[in-house]
């Protein structure tokens, strides 16, 4: 009997501690609630910012020379001399080849014993015929003889003086595919020679850009409807080193006459002064447009999210409800979107706390900033 009163009081005890402990957690939580309740961060509001910005399109590129030829042999014969070497600077004028010439300057020398008998053989006949004694037709005949002889000896000249290849402009000869000693058959290809003072720098523009480019403020055609002005754009030529090239092109751009319908793009050409020699036919880099977006409506990427690769905002009415609302980005740059559609000067979204809220909450905490506070410290740079 005694035992079973222990035991009694044993559980009955054990009992009020547990309940005990259950309402000491329960205030516990209670308060922990309440303690985060009170910590809970304010919604920060703000409104698009109106600004200038700066922006910069890049595009693939490679350079030209304004003038890239083939030096070619106009004649047969043995390479005799090259008095030039691979990559050196040459003027206009400038020997580039000599070829064995002994043949062709007795060729000259026989055409010009032909047309000097053709002569003698005129001037007799034109003697006869003032006396009577050779008709028209005769006289005719030796004056072509005499005409025929002088052709045959400018040919002959021309060719002797083809055994002398020269440099038809200032420019760099490119590799020496022949070699001194070499049979050369007219028509081979000798060398390059290039003329680097202006780089033409092509690159493909998409119908998108072309169009944009097209309606700009301040792009007008200048001459010709193959050339774009972009007066007030900078353009640059970025290296494949990654630095930029420290001449930049005329803002006067070349447009191609048609599009490739195979990309769907258009090529530009941009023409970039060489004055140091740096850049070389073939090369490539990055060509860039650095241009100022005037009047742009501006927000920061952080108070955007997305959704299957569409972007949204929560915009906040009157009444502090935020409302879910798909924004169209213009431009993207570092730490900020261009606005193209969506969202309108003035209207309020939230800035910080978007995972705070949802689609028809009514936000019971907010504070609001101003739209060139909300971009101020941001790493992008706009006026």
């Amino acid at each position: 009997m005694k035992l079973q009163q222990y035991l009694r009081a044993t559980l009955i005890v054990t009992g009020l501690g547990l309940l005990a402990g259950a309402a000491c957690s329960r205030k516990h939580a209670q308060a922990e609630g309440g303690h985060h309740e009170e910590a809970a961060q304010p919604v920060v509001l703000t409104s698009p910012s109106i600004m200038s910005v700066p922006t910069t399109q890049a595009f693939v590129c490679r350079m030209q020379s304004r003038r890239h030829i083939e030096i070619r042999a106009l004649n047969e014969g043995y390479l005799e001399e090259i008095p030039v070497q691979e990559g050196q600077a040459v003027r206009a004028g400038d020997r580039l080849y000599e070829l064995y010439p002994v043949l062709y300057r007795t060729k000259l020398e026989a055409e010009k014993a032909e047309l000097r008998l053709a002569e003698i053989n005129l001037q007799n006949t034109e003697k006869l015929a003032g006396r009577g004694f050779v008709s028209a037709p005769e006289l005719a005949r030796a004056t072509a003889e005499r005409d025929k002889a002088k052709a045959n000896f400018d040919r002959a000249t021309a060719e002797a003086g083809f055994t002398s290849i020269v440099a038809p402009f200032d420019g760099i000869v490119g590799r020496q595919l022949m070699q001194h000693g070499s049979l050369i058959e007219a028509g081979d290809t000798l060398t390059t020679l290039s003329d680097n003072a202006v780089m033409w720098v092509y690159f493909n523009v998409p119908e998108a850009d072309y169009l944009r480019f097209k309606s700009l403020r301040g792009a007008s055609n200048t001459g010709s409807p193959r050339n774009l002005d972009l007066s007030g754009s900078t353009i640059q030529l970025r290296l494949a080193n990654g630095q930029i090239f420290d001449k930049n092109a005329a803002t006067t751009l070349t447009v191609e006459s048609e599009f490739n319908r195979e990309t769907g793009n258009i090529e530009f050409r941009a023409d970039f002064p060489n004055p140091e020699g740096l850049l070389r036919h073939g090369q490539t880099g990055t060509l860039l447009i650095n241009q100022k977006l005037s009047g742009a409506l501006v927000i920061p990427q952080r108070a955007t999210f997305e959704i299957l690769d569409r972007r949204y905002v929560f915009v906040v009415d009157e009444k502090e409800i935020a409302h879910q609302r798909e924004i169209t980005v213009a431009r993207e740059l570092e730490d900020i979107y261009v606005i193209k559609s969506g969202l309108k000067a003035g209207e309020k979204f939230v800035f910080e706390g978007v995972r705070q809220v949802r689609d028809g909450k009514h936000l019971e905490h907010t504070e609001t900033r101003l739209a060139k506070d909300a971009v101020k410290d941001l790493k992008f740079s706009a006026e």
